[in-house]
């Protein structure tokens, strides 16, 4: 699975670190670090963060893949 997050939309609300922290982390206040690939056994953690993000700026799976939105 792949994931792909739209970093000028995020606004560093930090949602999708604390529900899949192997993925997403911050460094520092504002800015979002990620992982492009989902390792095993945490698809369904990136799907919950993708789901509880305020602004909707991670996209998950085929969509992250073919950059459509």
């Amino acid at each position: 699975m792949n994931v792909v997050v739209d970093l000028n939309r995020c606004q560093g609300y930090a949602q999708c670190a604390f529900l899949a922290p192997e993925v997403f982390t911050m460094h520092g206040e504002e800015v979002l670090l990620y992982r492009p690939v989902v390792p095993d056994g945490q698809q369904e953690r990136v799907l919950r963060a993708a789901a509880a993000c305020p602004v909707q700026a991670i996209l998950v799976g085929e969509e992250a893949g073919t950059g459509e939105r």
